[in-house]
């Protein structure tokens, strides 16, 4: 038993012996790949579909190189070798097509509205009635929050021209893209009132150009009341006295900011003046403009009918002696005013 566990041992050690020689003669007759390609390389890569000559074949070297080189580039480290210069096609691939450039996307530019300085506004107010916040309206102007702001003042407000205008008028045109809840959010209204207002059913009503009423809150409208000025009960008293010179018996009817009953701008009038609800205005035809005096900011007292009217609106050409008086957005009130002769005075 000790003479054949020698025997094993030494046979083991034997083989473990011959085997590093092989290894070790192995490693010293292979040469290792160059990966660099210097400018002056005159090694010859034949093209993919040129078949090969006799005397430009490549030797065994250069083929093995080759192969390994193919493999490093596409399996092994194919981001490694983005960028690195390769005289010829791989797989018939030129270097140009393997890592083509993506150009960079354009992003938009956002597009802000503006919007004039009013008399009693300030930053909280502007950022309320917008539906925006305070901080982001601050920063966009670069101001404080404690900031006062002049009368006359342009600030930039984040969001479109046209919904600002929204916002001031009540009047929206439909874009591209709108439906009924992202127009409710952009608002701040409720869906359904806006539904109703409109008289929408399903989406379908909703399409671009279309001009939309937004049926704000009486908050919304205390607001905005700098663009929509009342006489004082002073002020009233001392026109009341100045009442009596001119008077004239006309037709009256009555007339809503809604598209039906005037245009796509149903809250801009005449002499681009700004109509907006619980404001006292009449508009009155043709002839009453230039025949009787009655322009544009007259102060006018209805016979029936309390208060102070202004003239801020022309009626069509073909009315005569007739005035329509300004109901905002109550169709009900306009319709059970209907049609009345009355007397105004000047």
């Amino acid at each position: 038993m000790g003479k054949r566990a020698l025997q094993s041992k030494w046979m083991i050690g034997v083989t473990v012996f011959l085997m590093l020689i092989m290894f070790w003669t192995i490693r010293n007759n292979q040469k290792p790949p160059n990966h660099s390609f210097p400018e002056n390389n005159n090694t010859y890569f034949p093209p993919a579909n040129e078949e090969p000559k006799p005397g430009n074949q490549p030797n065994s070297y250069e083929k093995r190189s080759d192969h390994v080189l193919d493999r490093y580039v596409n399996i092994e480290s194919p981001l490694r070798y983005k960028g690195t210069a390769y005289p010829g096609n791989i797989n018939g691939i030129s270097p140009e097509n393997l890592y083509p450039t993506v150009e960079p996307k354009e992003v938009p530019e956002k597009k802000y509205g503006s919007y004039k300085v009013r008399n009693g506004d300030t930053l909280s107010k502007i950022a309320l009635m917008f539906n925006i916040e305070l901080k982001r309206l601050a920063e966009l102007n670069k101001l404080e929050k404690k900031d006062t702001i002049k009368v006359g003042q342009v600030l930039k407000i984040p969001r479109p021209q046209d919904v600002v205008d929204a916002f001031l008028t009540g009047a929206y045109e439909v874009k591209e893209g709108d439906t009924l809840i992202a127009l409710s959010n952009t608002f701040k209204v409720d869906p359904k009132r806006l539904a109703e207002e409109n008289n929408i059913i399903n989406s379908a009503d909703i399409y671009p150009g279309r001009i939309m009423i937004i049926p704000f809150s009486k908050e919304h409208h205390i607001l905005t009341r700098p663009i929509c000025p009342t006489p004082s009960t002073s002020k009233q008293s001392r026109f009341f006295k100045r009442v009596g010179k001119h008077k004239l018996r006309v037709i009256a009817t009555a007339y809503t900011s809604h598209p039906h009953q005037t245009d796509t701008t149903p809250f801009l009038a005449a002499w681009n003046n700004r109509l907006c609800p619980g404001m006292k205005v009449i508009a009155v035809s043709r002839d009453l403009i230039y025949r009787y005096g009655l322009r544009n900011g007259t102060k006018v007292h209805i016979s029936g009918l309390r208060g102070t009217y202004r003239v801020r609106d022309k009626m069509n050409k073909r009315y005569e002696r007739r005035i329509d008086i300004y109901m905002g957005m109550n169709k009900q009130k306009a319709l059970r005013w209907g049609r009345r002769s009355v007397v105004i005075y000047w």
